[in-house]
Protein backbone atom coordinates (compact mmCIF):
# COMPACT_ATOMS: atom_id res chain seq x y z
CA UNK A 1 0.00 0.00 0.00
CA UNK A 2 1.33 3.49 -1.18
CA UNK A 3 1.86 5.88 1.79
CA UNK A 4 -0.87 7.71 3.09
CA UNK A 5 -2.45 9.81 6.09
CA UNK A 6 -4.86 6.97 7.46
CA UNK A 7 -8.28 8.12 8.15
CA UNK A 8 -11.41 6.36 8.89
CA UNK A 9 -14.51 6.58 7.00
CA UNK A 10 -18.11 6.46 8.23
CA UNK A 11 -18.16 3.01 7.74
CA UNK A 12 -14.82 2.00 9.19
CA UNK A 13 -12.53 1.62 6.51
CA UNK A 14 -9.50 4.23 5.23
CA UNK A 15 -11.08 7.47 3.87
CA UNK A 16 -9.19 8.19 1.14
CA UNK A 17 -8.47 11.87 -0.31
CA UNK A 18 -8.51 12.57 -4.08
CA UNK A 19 -7.03 16.41 -4.92
CA UNK A 20 -8.81 17.97 -7.86
CA UNK A 21 -7.48 20.88 -9.34
CA UNK A 22 -10.43 23.18 -10.15
CA UNK A 23 -8.56 25.29 -12.79
CA UNK A 24 -10.79 24.22 -15.70
CA UNK A 25 -12.04 21.36 -17.55
CA UNK A 26 -15.20 18.71 -16.46
CA UNK A 27 -14.08 18.82 -13.22
CA UNK A 28 -17.28 17.66 -12.11
CA UNK A 29 -17.46 15.04 -14.21
CA UNK A 30 -14.44 13.61 -12.85
CA UNK A 31 -15.53 13.53 -9.60
CA UNK A 32 -18.80 11.79 -10.79
CA UNK A 33 -16.21 9.05 -11.88
CA UNK A 34 -14.47 8.86 -9.04
CA UNK A 35 -17.21 8.65 -7.08
CA UNK A 36 -18.63 5.77 -9.20
CA UNK A 37 -15.43 3.94 -8.96
CA UNK A 38 -15.02 4.09 -5.56
CA UNK A 39 -18.70 2.94 -4.86
CA UNK A 40 -17.53 -0.35 -7.50
CA UNK A 41 -14.43 -0.99 -5.20
CA UNK A 42 -16.01 -0.44 -1.97
CA UNK A 43 -13.48 2.37 -1.42
CA UNK A 44 -14.80 5.64 1.07
CA UNK A 45 -12.91 8.66 -0.62
CA UNK A 46 -13.71 12.00 -0.31
CA UNK A 47 -13.25 14.68 -3.10
CA UNK A 48 -10.72 17.70 -2.06
CA UNK A 49 -11.42 21.01 -4.53
CA UNK A 50 -8.10 22.70 -4.94
CA UNK A 51 -8.31 26.20 -5.38
CA UNK A 52 -4.99 27.61 -3.93
CA UNK A 53 -1.43 26.35 -2.58
CA UNK A 54 -2.69 25.27 1.15
CA UNK A 55 -5.62 23.29 -0.30
CA UNK A 56 -2.47 20.93 -1.42
CA UNK A 57 -1.17 19.35 1.57
CA UNK A 58 0.26 15.95 2.80
CA UNK A 59 -3.39 14.39 3.61
CA UNK A 60 -4.29 14.28 -0.46
CA UNK A 61 -3.77 10.55 -1.23
CA UNK A 62 -4.38 11.13 -5.18
CA UNK A 63 -4.94 13.74 -7.53
CA UNK A 64 -6.49 14.74 -11.02
CA UNK A 65 -5.27 17.09 -13.32
CA UNK A 66 -8.55 17.30 -15.38
CA UNK A 67 -8.65 18.73 -19.27
CA UNK A 68 -8.88 22.99 -20.07
CA UNK A 69 -6.61 25.21 -22.21
CA UNK A 70 -3.00 24.48 -20.42
CA UNK A 71 -2.08 28.51 -20.85
CA UNK A 72 -4.96 29.69 -19.69
CA UNK A 73 -4.78 27.17 -16.91
CA UNK A 74 -1.33 28.23 -16.05
CA UNK A 75 -2.22 31.71 -15.98
CA UNK A 76 -5.59 31.18 -13.46
CA UNK A 77 -3.38 28.99 -11.50
CA UNK A 78 -0.81 32.12 -10.68
CA UNK A 79 -2.98 33.96 -7.95
CA UNK A 80 -2.77 31.45 -5.49
CA UNK A 81 0.06 29.65 -6.35
CA UNK A 82 -2.07 26.36 -7.20
CA UNK A 83 0.32 24.57 -9.80
CA UNK A 84 3.19 25.36 -7.91
CA UNK A 85 1.78 23.70 -5.30
CA UNK A 86 0.39 20.33 -6.50
CA UNK A 87 3.93 20.10 -8.43
CA UNK A 88 5.81 20.62 -5.27
CA UNK A 89 3.26 17.72 -3.54
CA UNK A 90 4.11 15.79 -6.54
CA UNK A 91 8.11 16.14 -5.78
CA UNK A 92 7.36 15.32 -2.12
CA UNK A 93 5.27 12.44 -2.36
CA UNK A 94 6.51 11.19 -6.06
CA UNK A 95 4.49 7.46 -5.74
CA UNK A 96 1.11 9.19 -5.17
CA UNK A 97 -0.71 8.59 -8.55
CA UNK A 98 -2.58 11.28 -10.38
CA UNK A 99 -4.31 11.37 -13.75
CA UNK A 100 -3.86 13.95 -16.19
CA UNK A 101 -6.62 14.27 -19.06
CA UNK A 102 -5.92 16.71 -21.96
CA UNK A 103 -4.36 20.15 -20.83
CA UNK A 104 -3.63 18.23 -17.66
CA UNK A 105 -1.28 15.61 -19.90
CA UNK A 106 0.47 18.66 -20.93
CA UNK A 107 0.91 20.27 -17.19
CA UNK A 108 2.61 16.41 -16.70
CA UNK A 109 4.96 16.74 -19.57
CA UNK A 110 5.35 20.30 -19.59
CA UNK A 111 5.32 21.52 -16.31
CA UNK A 112 7.83 24.39 -16.06
CA UNK A 113 11.65 25.44 -16.80
CA UNK A 114 12.44 24.53 -13.39
CA UNK A 115 11.41 21.15 -13.22
CA UNK A 116 11.92 17.74 -14.42
CA UNK A 117 8.90 16.64 -16.97
CA UNK A 118 6.74 13.83 -14.40
CA UNK A 119 6.11 12.04 -17.50
CA UNK A 120 9.00 10.75 -20.16
CA UNK A 121 7.65 11.97 -23.00
CA UNK A 122 7.30 15.22 -25.11
CA UNK A 123 3.76 16.38 -26.00
CA UNK A 124 2.54 19.23 -28.77
CA UNK A 125 -0.47 21.46 -28.13
CA UNK A 126 -3.49 21.20 -30.12
CA UNK A 127 -2.25 18.61 -32.45
CA UNK A 128 -4.91 17.65 -34.19
CA UNK A 129 -6.16 20.85 -34.50
CA UNK A 130 -8.90 23.58 -33.37
CA UNK A 131 -12.21 23.35 -31.66
CA UNK A 132 -13.92 22.14 -34.72
CA UNK A 133 -11.19 19.36 -35.71
CA UNK A 134 -12.69 17.72 -31.86
CA UNK A 135 -13.78 13.90 -32.37
CA UNK A 136 -14.50 10.73 -30.85
CA UNK A 137 -13.11 7.17 -31.66
CA UNK A 138 -12.44 3.97 -30.71
CA UNK A 139 -9.50 3.69 -28.59
CA UNK A 140 -7.62 0.40 -27.38
CA UNK A 141 -6.38 0.57 -23.92
CA UNK A 142 -4.32 -1.32 -22.23
CA UNK A 143 -5.50 -1.52 -18.59
CA UNK A 144 -7.31 -4.73 -16.50
CA UNK A 145 -10.82 -4.69 -17.30
CA UNK A 146 -12.67 -4.73 -13.79
CA UNK A 147 -16.43 -5.64 -12.74
CA UNK A 148 -18.60 -2.09 -12.77
CA UNK A 149 -21.93 -1.83 -11.45
CA UNK A 150 -23.33 0.97 -13.37
CA UNK A 151 -24.18 2.75 -10.68
CA UNK A 152 -25.49 6.50 -11.18
CA UNK A 153 -24.17 9.02 -8.37
CA UNK A 154 -26.52 11.27 -7.74
CA UNK A 155 -26.08 14.86 -9.77
CA UNK A 156 -26.23 17.68 -7.69
CA UNK A 157 -25.31 21.36 -8.58
CA UNK A 158 -22.47 22.93 -6.77
CA UNK A 159 -22.43 26.65 -4.91
CA UNK A 160 -21.69 27.79 -8.63
CA UNK A 161 -24.66 26.06 -9.71
CA UNK A 162 -22.71 23.62 -12.23
CA UNK A 163 -23.82 20.56 -12.72
CA UNK A 164 -22.06 17.16 -14.76
CA UNK A 165 -22.56 16.95 -17.86
CA UNK A 166 -24.83 13.71 -18.84
CA UNK A 167 -22.59 10.92 -20.46
CA UNK A 168 -25.54 8.35 -20.42
CA UNK A 169 -25.57 8.39 -24.11
CA UNK A 170 -21.31 7.17 -24.19
CA UNK A 171 -21.20 3.85 -24.43
CA UNK A 172 -19.84 1.85 -21.57
CA UNK A 173 -16.93 -0.50 -22.78
CA UNK A 174 -16.08 -1.76 -19.24
CA UNK A 175 -16.43 -5.06 -21.24
CA UNK A 176 -14.54 -4.21 -23.73
CA UNK A 177 -10.55 -3.59 -25.19
CA UNK A 178 -12.23 -0.45 -26.72
CA UNK A 179 -12.63 2.94 -25.05
CA UNK A 180 -15.00 5.42 -26.19
CA UNK A 181 -12.33 8.26 -26.65
CA UNK A 182 -13.45 11.86 -26.99
CA UNK A 183 -10.58 13.94 -28.28
CA UNK A 184 -11.01 17.81 -27.59
CA UNK A 185 -8.54 20.56 -29.64
CA UNK A 186 -6.38 17.06 -27.93
CA UNK A 187 -2.88 17.48 -27.47
CA UNK A 188 -0.65 14.92 -28.95
CA UNK A 189 2.20 12.75 -27.71
CA UNK A 190 5.41 12.75 -29.71
CA UNK A 191 5.93 9.16 -30.43
CA UNK A 192 9.50 9.15 -31.10
CA UNK A 193 10.30 10.76 -27.68
CA UNK A 194 7.94 8.26 -25.71
CA UNK A 195 10.11 6.47 -22.72
CA UNK A 196 7.27 5.94 -20.38
CA UNK A 197 4.53 2.86 -20.65
CA UNK A 198 2.09 3.03 -23.50
CA UNK A 199 -1.74 2.17 -22.01
CA UNK A 200 -4.08 3.59 -24.78
CA UNK A 201 -3.42 3.83 -28.62
CA UNK A 202 -5.57 5.22 -31.45
CA UNK A 203 -4.60 3.83 -34.77
CA UNK A 204 -0.98 4.19 -34.66
CA UNK A 205 -0.93 7.48 -32.62
CA UNK A 206 0.31 6.96 -28.51
CA UNK A 207 -2.69 8.49 -26.89
CA UNK A 208 -2.36 7.41 -23.25
CA UNK A 209 1.09 6.60 -21.05
CA UNK A 210 1.98 5.27 -17.63
CA UNK A 211 5.29 6.72 -15.79
CA UNK A 212 5.29 5.45 -12.83
CA UNK A 213 2.52 6.78 -10.83
CA UNK A 214 1.62 9.17 -13.09
CA UNK A 215 -0.66 8.56 -15.55
CA UNK A 216 -1.61 10.99 -19.08
CA UNK A 217 -4.20 10.93 -21.64
CA UNK A 218 -4.88 13.18 -24.52
CA UNK A 219 -8.36 12.19 -24.67
CA UNK A 220 -11.66 13.02 -21.92
CA UNK A 221 -12.45 9.74 -20.18
CA UNK A 222 -14.25 11.60 -17.93
CA UNK A 223 -17.05 12.26 -20.43
CA UNK A 224 -17.88 8.09 -20.91
CA UNK A 225 -18.88 5.63 -18.83
CA UNK A 226 -15.90 3.97 -19.01
CA UNK A 227 -14.14 4.25 -15.52
CA UNK A 228 -11.06 2.24 -15.96
CA UNK A 229 -8.71 5.33 -15.59
CA UNK A 230 -10.56 6.88 -12.87
CA UNK A 231 -10.26 3.03 -11.28
CA UNK A 232 -6.48 2.73 -12.48
CA UNK A 233 -5.95 5.83 -9.98
CA UNK A 234 -7.75 4.64 -6.99
CA UNK A 235 -6.01 1.47 -7.07
CA UNK A 236 -2.73 2.70 -6.84
CA UNK A 237 -3.71 3.66 -3.58
CA UNK A 238 -4.49 0.88 -1.73
CA UNK A 239 -2.10 -1.92 -3.84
Amino acid sequence: MNAMCLRRGVLGGIMLRIGLAMLQGARHEHEEALLASAIDLELEIEIVYLRTAKDVDETIDALVLPGGESTAMRKASTSEGLLDGIYSWMDEFPARPVLGTCAGAILLAMPDDARTPFIQTGISRNAWGRQRQSFEAPVVVDLPLHESSNVKVARTADEFGHTPLAVDGQTDNSGSALFPGVFIRAPRFESESVTCDIVARFGDEIVGVIDGSKCAVTFHPELTGDRRFHTWLLQQIVN
